[in-house]
This record gives C-alpha cells, sequence and structure tokens, in this order.
C-alpha cells in the first residue's frame, strides 16, 4: 500500500502499548501494524505547516518567512520563562499568546535517559511525555499560566537536565531512579510563588511502555536532504522516532512540513 502526504508528529494514544499513527490530510496509517515489515520512505517536496507554501523547511515544520513571523514559534515556546500574556505584553500576537499562556501548565519530571525537567501545558499530559521516549513522568507543580512554570522549571535546571539525550533514550539507556522519591527533595528548590502548587502526595506516576521489538545498541539519524530514499525493516517506536533494524532512526517531529510517500 502506499501513502502520501506532509509530516506531522505522529498522533498517539497512551495505552499498553503506545499506539502510534502517521496523519495525512486524507488518511492515515497505523504505524504498530508495521512492525518488522519493510518500508520504503521517499521525499517529495515541501509544505509548510503555517502558510501552505511549497517552500523549503527553515525549522519546526516552519518555512523561514513564518518561523520568524508566527506566534505560534515565539522565543516563550522554547522559554516558558519569557511568557508575558499574564501582564497583557504581546510578544507576536497577544491573542493567541493569552489563548496558550493562560491555561493550566505543570512542570514535570521525566526518565527517558537521565532524570529531565519540562515544561507542558496540562492538556498535554501524557502526550508529550510520549513524544520524548520517557520510560516514567510525574507532575512537580500545576499552575495557572506559562510564566510561572517556565520560572519554576529555570530554578530546577540548576539540578536536573532540562533535554533529552535523544540516543540514550533510543538505546534504551535508562537510570534507575525513584521519581516519587526525587520529588519529594523539591518543595525547597522552586520559587516561593510556586511552592503552594507543589504536588507532594499526589500518586501520579506514568509508566509508558513503547512498541518496540529491538532496540539499537547504536543509532544514525536519516535525513531525508540526505537520504531521499531510504528502505529498512521497522523494528520500534519510541518518542517520535521510527527505529530499523539496521539502526537508523527517523526523528518524524524532526522531518514535519516534509511531503513523503511511504511504501509498506
Amino acid at each position: 500500500m502506499q501513502y502520501e502526504g506532509v509530516l506531522t508528529k505522529m498522533e498517539t494514544e497512551y495505552g499498553k502499548p503506545i499506539q502510534y499513527y502517521l496523519v495525512f490530510e486524507n488518511n492515515f496509517l497505523n504505524v504498530n501494524q508495521l512492525l518488522d515489515k519493510n518500508i520504503e520512505i521517499n521525499f517529495v517536496g515541501f509544505q509548510c505547516l503555517n502558510c501552505g507554501k511549497k517552500k523549503k523547511i527553515f525549522r519546526q515544520g516552519f518555512c523561514y518567512d513564518c518561523f520568524y513571523s508566527s506566534a505560534a514559534v515565539g522565543d516563550w515556546i522554547m522559554k516558558p520563562e519569557l511568557s508575558t500574556a499574564h501582564l497583557g505584553i504581546a510578544d507576536r500576537d497577544l491573542v493567541y499568546e493569552e489563548k496558550v499562556q493562560l491555561q493550566p501548565h505543570i512542570v514535570y519530571l521525566a526518565l527517558s535517559s537521565e532524570i529531565k525537567v519540562g515544561v507542558t501545558r496540562k492538556t498535554q499530559v501524557p502526550t508529550r511525555w510520549i513524544d520524548q521516549g520517557a520510560n516514567e513522568a510525574l507532575t512537580i507543580v500545576e499552575v495557572p499560566n506559562r510564566y510561572l512554570a517556565g520560572i519554576t522549571e529555570v530554578a530546577l535546571k540548576n539540578h536536573y537536565a532540562d533535554k533529552t539525550n535523544w540516543r540514550k533514550m533510543l538505546t534504551n539507556e535508562i537510570e534507575a531512579v525513584d521519581l516519587v522519591a526525587e520529588r519529594l527533595k523539591l518543595e525547597n528548590l522552586i520559587p516561593t510563588e510556586v511552592q503552594e502548587y507543589f504536588y507532594l502526595d499526589k500518586n501520579d506516576l506514568y509508566q509508558m511502555e513503547y512498541p518496540v521489538l529491538q532496540f539499537p545498541s547504536k543509532v544514525k539519524s536519516l535525513s531525508l536532504d540526505k537520504t531521499p530514499h531510504f528502505q529498512g525493516k521497522l523494528t520500534g517506536i519510541k518518542g517520535q522516532y521510527l527505529l530499523f533494524e539496521d539502526g537508523t532512526v527517523f526523528n518524524v517531529r524532526g522531518s514535519e512540513g516534509y511531503i513523503v510517500r511511504i511504501l509498506v
């Protein structure tokens, strides 16, 4: 069968194992069903996720012009502490920023290689953790806006990583850590104005089971710019990565805005 369309991050359903879907304009594909099968991925072209034009992708699925103009990719996305909607101050589009920033956010600990601290909207639990390939995750605080989550993350960056080591995550090199016990150490590390939101005893540990038949011992990343045609046997899915028998890994989210043709 053949599927063609613009890549966006895989949609997921929390379960044991997690279910993954590639969703295109006219059809969709349950990726779990492709495990242990040979598939082809062919690069066809580009389409900006914002303006829809057939322009080369610059970052995050956006063309150059959209990346530097759209409110959806402002600096506060990657650095929540820069959020200003709670003050009524716009970055690029106050209406959009109020919609996204002025809603419940959580700060969390996740275990995908070593312990990582991060921020996400409450509505993105547990999707955010699945996308990162976390084996376990739990909430530290739930706050009413993105700014408070951001300053909490900044305070905890002095003690934990804030980025996932994707190579260790994909080879399943995971530290043995008790996240519930780790959370108990944090109350005095978070900002004073956030301590009232601290999750002390809540039993909310998520444990993720990924559809992986075999983890690679070493990984090599597939770039459609350098390798426009790839064929291999799918042996796993973790985070937003497809894992292949020869150690090749393909970051679907990292290729958003690329038009592909997939043969299965």
